[in-house]
């Protein structure tokens, strides 16, 4: 790293330790913090565009930037690229924070184990590989034969591996492909027995599983979008096929199909005995219909047991005559019940494991016992259940943290699991549910001392007198004065919680703050998942404003507690986290020092046009009903911003971003740079090749992070360290 920063050296101020207890093994850069003179291009504001609602004249000059297709956006997206990319060559240590990422990436990473037919299969990445690569064992110790290796699918690992699925008898092996970050698929079989690749090809796939019966399996798919519309497009008339191996697309059989309704996704699923073809239908992110086939009759028809969308159910596994099921219905936090197959009428459920205190978040059937996965203030617990529901085991856990992922089978007694927390990567632990030990199968090794850092959860009161957890992330013996540069993230939507992880997902951003003594916050506002289905409506429709208030009084409480200052904090989010960033910068921009959103939904007057918007309804209304239109339009980040001083913003998003089009950020950054009344600046970074994040390759995500901190940083006015030798 010392080669690599060469010329800033006369910039910088090298010192050997800092005062905060960094410790005597890291150098610092400090530069001559100076305004770096931006220019932003005049964009082209097209006054004619005005939509009327309801009476209410909205104009919309930058609308000439949702055509994703057109020369006129083309050169706007090159010009504020090459605007945003010479901001960052004058920051002295971008190469010095790109160096140490690395290095924290730089290390093996596995999955948990899952067996399938003789071999047990594992994902493992090296550290720097792009995308991770599928081995076999034929023990857990054995030696690891590479399967499949996605960073071959392209030059750049631009293609992703998305969902995958073997057959019965593992001799098979289907998987999805994601070019540059769509959530297109194609799918792909191959040959587990020669490593031969078969002819099949299914293309046009998109929010589907792979699931395997007999000699083919179930997915779903939309119609080949129009010349054009692949990207941006509505995507309507989701539809179930079933393809046989060895067999063009073009002979698939349709399986279910909604000609009366447009705005519904369908997925089909085949329990692992084989019995019963699952059928699960949605008009939103939130609820669903539930019917099944038994695949042992002749019968081509679903019969159903839910036909309406006001709760979720998801099925957990099944028996010979029965399926459990993880249900919301009469119970906001969640709880497990049996549907009889022969008497599936709501009169005859059982209910097997009842609703808690805490939220039921996950349940499979594993080795004839049911695991229980709950969220007790927002982390992890795990309990094991007999068939009938009595509780027999508590997985002891290492801490506070969060279970990434479950892997068993219901015919055998061993489980694997991923275990992390905010200062430590996922470990995989092997369980033995007959026995009731278990131990560590892998651990990583990473350039990160986590147990120098403390991890603290506390209660904060929002603006209306809810209590909100958030978890706090600092060195030990840090002195809270209120100059520490501190990274809020959250994100208060779609009944999805926001758990205690290590920081990978959200590119090593953690790490690198606490290392520079910085602090690090994670707010569970209303909206998330992690309360269950009260909290969750508290933060929908016409009460959103709720999540944005529990994030402003989360940064209150950082700032009145001397973690940090309005001149060191900074709010990231993604998605629907770019939302609550983006309406939090424009209602109380003086709260903040620099704002990351990523991906946003942006403009809430237009989301529900483009491609899977339409889903998104049911957390937040919709523009074309006139009272939604009111509340949307008083918080809609698009249309909130105003001539005032903003603070330093770094809007990113994708150019092969189908889920939140990228035309939302887009519209956002050129009204944000035309009404900045201040010098902070305000850019935009478009990653070519890349989508709303899933699949996107090592090296995209180290260049994002690096410019999101060394971005971050610079507009604080701090310096950055690192571990002498990195």
């Amino acid at each position: 790293m010392r080669k690599a920063i060469g010329i800033f050296l006369l910039l910088a101020l090298l010192s050997a330790c800092k005062n905060d207890g960094q410790g005597g093994d890291a150098n610092q850069i400090v530069p001559n913090f100076r305004d770096i003179k931006i220019q932003y291009p005049e964009t082209y504001r097209d006054t004619a565009v005005v939509d009327d609602y309801f009476g209410q004249k909205v104009a919309d000059p930058y609308r000439w930037l949702e055509d994703d297709n057109s020369e006129q956006t083309s050169r706007w997206v090159q010009t504020q690229q090459s605007l945003t990319e010479n901001y960052f060559k004058n920051i002295p240590y971008r190469e010095a924070i790109r160096n140490r990422l690395s290095a924290l990436w730089n290390y093996e990473r596995y999955s948990a184990p899952m067996k399938r037919g003789d071999y047990y299969y594992i994902f493992k990445n090296d550290g720097l590989q792009n995308q991770d690569v599928l081995y076999r064992m034929a023990s857990l110790e054995g030696p690891m034969e590479p399967v499949l290796n996605p960073n071959n699918f392209s030059t750049d690992g631009t293609v992703a591996l998305g969902e995958y699925s073997f057959s019965a008898d593992g001799s098979l092996l289907a998987y999805q492909a994601s070019e540059a970050g769509s959530d297109w698929r194609t799918i792909y079989i191959k040959d587990l027995s020669s490593g031969g690749m078969l002819k099949d090809t299914v293309r046009w796939v998109k929010f589907s599983g792979i699931s395997w019966f007999r000699d083919g399996f179930f997915y779903s798919r939309y119609p080949v979008p129009k010349e054009g519309e692949a990207l941006a497009g509505k995507n309507e008339f989701h539809q179930v096929f079933y393809h046989r191996v060895g067999t063009s697309q073009e002979e698939d059989d349709i399986v279910y199909a909604d000609r009366l309704h447009p705005l519904r996704n369908a997925a089909a699923e085949v329990t692992d005995d084989e019995h019963f073809l699952i059928l699960s239908t949605s008009e939103s992110t939130s609820g669903n219909a539930l019917y099944f086939r038994d695949l042992r009759t002749n019968t081509p028809y679903f019969t159903p047991v839910v036909e309406t969308f006001d709760y979720d159910f998801t099925v957990a596994g099944s028996d010979d005559n029965g399926i459990y099921v993880l249900t919301n219905y009469k119970a906001p936090n969640r709880r497990l019940i049996r549907i009889s197959t022969r008497q599936p009428d709501v009169r005859y459920w059982q209910e097997i494991i009842p609703e808690a205190k805490d939220v039921l978040q996950e349940a499979h059937l594993f080795g004839g016992k049911l695991v229980a996965h709950y969220l007790h203030d927002a982390y992890s617990q795990a309990k094991v259940f007999s068939l009938e529901g009595k509780e027999e085991q508590i997985l002891e856990l290492p801490g506070i943290g969060t279970i990434l992922n479950f892997s068993g089978k219901a015919d055998s007694p061993e489980l694997f699991y991923e275990f992390t927390s905010l200062v430590q990567p996922a470990t995989i632990y092997r369980s033995d549910l007959q026995t009731k030990k278990q131990s560590v199968y892998k651990k990583p090794e990473i350039s990160f001392d986590g147990d120098a850092y403390v991890v603290k959860q506390i209660q904060y009161k929002s603006y209306d007198g809810a209590m909100i957890p958030m978890f706090i992330v600092h060195r030990k013996g840090l002195k809270l004065d209120g100059t520490n540069p501190t990274l809020l993230y959250g994100y208060g939507g779609f009944d999805i919680p926001v758990l205690p992880i290590f920081n990978r997902t959200r590119y090593m951003l953690f790490p690198v703050v606490l290392e520079n003594g910085g602090v690090c916050a994670v707010a569970n506002i209303r909206g998330g998942g992690e309360f269950g289905k009260a909290w969750h409506d508290a933060g929908t429709k016409h009460q959103k404003q709720n999540v944005f208030d529990d994030f402003q009084a989360a940064a209150e409480y950082l700032i009145v507690n001397k973690y940090t200052s309005p001149q060191k904090l900074a709010i990231h989010g993604a998605s629907n986290g770019g939302l609550l960033v983006g309406a939090c910068l424009t209602q109380r921009p003086d709260l903040y020092a620099v704002a990351l959103p990523a991906v946003g939904v942006l403009d809430m007057l237009r989301y529900q046009k483009f491609t899977i918007g339409w889903a998104w309804a049911n957390d937040y209304g919709s523009s074309d009903n006139k009272e939604d239109f009111d509340y949307l339009f008083a918080y809609s980040p698009l249309h909130n911003i105003t001539r005032q001083r903003y603070p330093a913003t770094l809007i990113t998003t994708a150019d092969h971003d189908d889920r939140v089009v990228p035309a939302h950020s887009f519209k956002f950054a050129a009204t944000l740079q035309a009404r900045q009344q201040g010098d902070a600046p305000i850019l935009i970074r478009i990653e070519p090749s890349a989508g709303h994040g899933a699949g996107k390759p090592t090296s995209k995500r180290i260049e994002e992070g690096t410019d999101m901190l060394a971005f971050m940083f610079y507009n604080m006015k701090e310096g950055f360290w690192y571990p002498r030798g990195e």
